[in-house]
């Protein structure tokens, strides 16, 4: 189901894993809204349930969707929930805080970008 995620969303794929006792999922990046941090292609390891702090990168439920993921920018926790912005403003079809509202269900906190080892400038 994820698999149909399109160009206006950042975030494709994921599968489980456990690590460590908790738990761990595997995300690949699709389109550009996170430009210049992550680009399509990146894989990346989110910590479910992880603290969420602002400037962190997350993974969570879009509104009105919710087997849609996306990965946003935390960058401020309010009373409805964490207000979720992209990198690029500028991104086709890029979709966020400005368009849904503040967002209550954040499925977990980037902890790192695993995949490419290196990127080609």
């Amino acid at each position: 189901m994820l698999n149909q995620l399109g160009p206006s969303t950042t975030l494709l794929g994921s599968q489980c894993l456990r690590s460590r006792g908790s738990t761990t999922m595997r995300v690949r990046v699709e389109g550009d809204s996170m430009r210049p941090a992550l680009v399509p292609g990146d894989w990346l390891l989110v910590r479910r349930g992880a603290a969420v702090h602002p400037g962190d990168l997350v993974v969570a439920r879009l509104p009105g969707d919710p087997a849609r993921l996306i990965v946003k920018r935390a960058q401020w926790h309010g009373a409805d929930g964490w207000w979720l912005e992209s990198d690029n403003q500028r991104a086709s079809g890029r979709r966020d805080s400005w368009d849904f509202g503040p967002v209550n269900d954040i499925v977990g906190r980037v902890v790192l970008r695993y995949w490419p080892l290196l990127r080609r400038r």
